[in-house]
């Protein structure tokens, strides 16, 4: 579907969009060499078993079943939740940046996140000042969805009131681009901070 009119409201991820989450940054401090890195990561601890996360599974539950099968990684595994402000580098100076420009121009703007809710508070610590300007975000660990459900999206109409031509969607995901595009949304595929400005000013945001 092709999103009519102009947007007049920006829906925002998280994520590698606005505070750069990377697990490897927790992980080179606990492995010595980087093929072990790429061993927990693609077997262990892996982005399919955090997604349950992101659902509103708890850490706790979550893990039980990982440290069964893996014991002698038990430590590794419980410092996905109580290190996980380790994977957090900061902000992205171009997207915020970018959110300090629709706040000066009044533009009201909105998250919309996969994250577990428990860790929710420990990343708008990253930039608390540009969190503060957002009028709402959707956790999909409150929502117990997640994107690219339709679901999800379908909740941001509701809390924002808005129709999804009016919203301009940025992500670093495909899937959920392609997904929000499927709704109507107006979007942009973040894949390199320097090209961010210049699509929100095609979309006469800025």
């Amino acid at each position: 579907m092709t999103a009519a009119g102009a947007p007049r409201a920006v829906l925002w991820d998280v994520g590698n969009v606005i505070v750069r989450w990377d697990p490897r940054a927790l992980y080179a401090k606990i492995f010595k060499e980087p093929a072990d890195i790429d061993r927990f990561l693609s077997h262990v601890c892996t982005l399919d078993w955090h997604v349950e996360h992101d659902k509103g599974v708890g850490f706790a539950e979550n893990a039980a079943p990982l440290i069964a099968r893996f014991p002698d990684h038990a430590d590794q595994i419980r410092a996905w939740d109580e290190r996980f402000d380790e994977m957090l580098s900061g902000p992205i100076p171009e997207t915020v940046a970018v959110i300090d420009a629709l706040a000066a121009r009044d533009t009201p703007q909105f998250a919309l996140t996969n994250m577990p809710q428990s860790k929710w508070p420990a990343v708008q610590a990253i930039s608390p000042a540009h969190f503060g300007l957002f009028r709402d975000a959707i956790v999909s660990g409150d929502e117990k969805v997640i994107k690219p459900g339709r679901r999800i999206y379908e909740i941001v109409l509701e809390r924002t009131g808005l129709q999804a031509s009016d919203l301009l969607f940025i992500d670093d995901s495909a899937a959920n681009i392609q997904a929000a595009m499927d709704i109507g949304f107006h979007t942009h595929h973040f894949t390199d901070p320097a090209h961010l400005r210049a699509a929100v000013e095609r979309h006469g945001l800025l």
